[in-house]
């Protein structure tokens, strides 16, 4: 655990970082955390980052789309993000998704324990490491560190929740949803969800050697798993989207304390690239004043 006292130019040290996907704009309570500008090489963050304790740990939360859901999916500055929440010592993520669901395995409600992603974005900035000075290819077989899914299951598990402790990712560039043709080629080629912002902000974590966890839940079918058009009530929309995850927030909220307070105090990440390539990043003059 690190000492709440100890800061860095950036702002308090953490032990964990937590990103907020949509629906989730706030972990902590009513003046329990701190607001802080995190500047960064890449530019302004989607949001503040508030630091607080949670499940016995020191936490950065930071939100994805920033407040008020106000920036896109294919607009997300993930290099600023990642690079705000390492420089603050972070050495996990746990990261939360809204997801469709493209497999009647995971249906409308269920959380899943991502373990796999399949990357259909295109013309996002996907690295730390293309400037000059070397190129470091990342090796990500499996993205999410299995041992940090293992705490998150065995903590789901504790809860008594339906979760699936398995599935494969589709992440398109949004932001519109899936074609009926699309959705059934994601489900053909295995993919148990589909989202709009796991990737790049997963292998930039690895980048900087912070391992990570994902929990999505799932808010609708997608395009519709019924065969015809307006046969299935769980086909997605932006509004059933929202209405779903305002339901199961307090469930999100729980799930996420509860694999926080799982994580080991003496967790190491995976080293995926090199210690001294992570603190060259690291170590880039940043752009803006703190305010």
């Amino acid at each position: 655990m690190t000492d709440p006292t100890d800061t860095s130019p950036a702002g308090p040290r953490v032990d964990v970082a937590v990103i907020g996907g949509s629906g989730l704009y706030s972990l902590f309570g009513e003046g329990e955390a701190t607001s802080h500008v995190v500047d960064t090489p890449y530019g302004p963050t989607s949001s503040e980052v508030t630091v607080g304790t949670l499940g016995g740990k020191r936490v950065a939360f930071l939100t994805r789309h920033g407040k008020g859901h106000s920036v896109p999916p294919h607009r997300i500055n993930h290099r600023a993000n990642v690079w705000a929440l390492a420089s603050l010592g972070a050495r996990a993520v746990v990261s939360s998704s809204a997801v469709g669901g493209v497999s009647p395995d995971v249906p409308p409600g269920t959380m899943v324990v991502t373990d796999q992603f399949i990357d259909r974005t295109w013309g996002r900035p996907d690295t730390f490491f293309d400037e000059d000075g070397g190129v470091q290819h990342l090796v990500a077989a499996d993205p999410f560190d299995p041992e940090l899914r293992r705490h998150a299951i065995a903590a789901l598990e504790a809860q008594g929740h339906p979760f699936s402790p398995v599935g494969t990712c589709v992440v398109i560039q949004g932001p519109r949803f899936s074609t009926r043709a699309e959705s059934r080629w994601f489900r053909a080629a295995g993919a148990h969800t589909v989202n709009m912002t796991m990737y790049p902000e997963v292998p930039l974590s690895l980048e900087l050697g912070l391992g990570t966890v994902n929990l999505s839940f799932v808010t609708d079918s997608d395009a519709g798993l019924a065969p015809e058009e307006g046969e299935d009530a769980d086909a997605v929309s932006h509004q059933l989207v929202l209405e779903r995850l305002a339901a199961a927030q307090p469930r999100i909220v729980a799930a996420i304390e509860a694999i926080v307070a799982a994580l080991p105090d003496d967790y190491a990440p995976p080293a995926s690239v090199p210690a001294e390539a992570v603190a060259e990043v690291l170590a880039r003059p940043v752009s803006g004043a703190s305010s």
